[in-house]
């Protein structure tokens, strides 16, 4: 399978937060017969939040591959982040993202079902 990663998803407001994020979709769950949900680069933008959301029946790893912000952990902890780090989020906890900063955040974000 070769798939295009060009076409962008934009999503305002992401879970609430303030600004926009781009997303690139690698995989979904009809590509991996439900095993992951999803496999996405986002951009989070300049002065952009993800906001504070919790998952419910899956988990998802994210690794920050461009720029600086801060994860909110499930303790509401803002855990400042740079290239390289990992952020884990398990089935049930609640996170959110922000970048605070003029540029831009690149992420990679792994969703996957609950077993």
């Amino acid at each position: 399978m070769i798939r295009r990663t060009d076409e962008r998803l934009i999503v305002e407001n992401p879970h609430g937060g303030v600004g926009s994020i781009g997303i690139y979709k690698l995989l979904t769950s009809d590509d991996t017969m439900d095993k992951v949900s999803l496999f996405a680069k986002v951009i989070i933008n300049p002065q952009t939040t993800i906001g504070y959301h919790q998952h419910i029946g899956e988990a998802e790893t994210y690794y920050v591959l461009k720029g600086e912000g801060f994860f909110i952990n499930s303790q509401k902890e803002r855990i400042p982040v740079k290239p390289g780090d990992v952020c884990s989020i398990e089935v049930g906890q609640s996170h959110g993202m922000e970048n605070p900063h003029d540029n831009e955040m690149e992420i990679m974000a792994l969703v996957y079902p609950e077993k």
